[in-house]
């Protein structure tokens, strides 16, 4: 982990080759996502699904850009996905499939009329969505060293501010409160089952990383003192 005052390692990025593949990933991944909300579904008047496209894929794009302006190393990262521990290996596949099972059954639910959300419980998640997605773009914007893999880069050092004052794991912290709420935004009880499944993943996967951080980052220890709860303040 490291904050944005950390020292940093030059590694020169090229710009314009990264804005040209991650605005294709970024398309691909609305259009895959869209897909499988919309085609389970059999209709495009699905407005939870736009709402819910729009709250994540608007504040993306500008995130990306304001990456791209003051730290555009920061997104090549982001596109290391390749898990080195066999442990985050399972874990990762295991979370990729039960997330696409999640938003097949979101569309079926829809076509098929299965579940009846309240517009005011699916306004309250989409307001609960946006907030995991704003606290994973602080820590983000905190942790210029944060991958999507478990593993420590040469230069990186441990923080303890911002979010990493609260939890050691506030990125986990903003990803499952978006995932817990994401059945609801997109109207179906059902879904609660896989991305609960996905939930009961994060502690195996935290406990691992911390072992990894232990081993491999300096300082960490002492963070792990300063520091005591890992995801949910008060109680884990």
């Amino acid at each position: 982990m490291s904050g944005p005052n950390a020292p940093r390692v030059e590694n020169k990025v090229d710009v314009p080759a990264l804005k040209k593949k991650l605005g294709r990933m970024y398309v691909l991944a609305l259009a895959v996502l869209g897909l499988m909300l919309f085609l389970p579904a059999g209709t495009l008047r699905f407005w939870e699904a736009w709402a819910y496209l729009a709250i994540l894929f608007i504040p993306m794009a500008g995130v990306g850009i304001y990456f791209f302006k003051h730290d555009p190393e920061v997104m090549e990262r982001r596109l290391r996905t390749r898990e080195k521990e066999k442990t985050q290996k399972k874990f990762s596949l295991a979370g990729f499939v039960l997330f696409a099972a999640a938003f097949l059954i979101i569309g079926f639910d829809r076509r098929w009329d299965w579940s009846a959300v309240p517009l005011v419980l699916v306004v309250i998640a989409d307001v609960m969505v946006a907030l995991g997605y704003g606290i994973f773009v602080l820590v983000i914007r905190e942790n210029r060293f944060l991958l999507r893999v478990v593993e420590v880069e040469a230069g990186q050092n441990v923080i303890s501010s911002g979010p990493y004052a609260v939890v050691r794991h506030p990125m986990y912290a903003g990803v499952l409160l978006l995932y817990l709420f994401t059945p609801l935004a997109l109207g179906s009880f059902w879904a609660l089952i896989p991305f609960g499944l996905i939930a009961a993943l994060f502690p195996i996967r935290i406990l691992n990383e911390e072992r990894v951080l232990l081993r491999d980052l300096d300082g960490y220890a002492d963070y792990m003192k300063k520091t005591r709860f890992r995801l949910i303040p008060g109680i884990w």
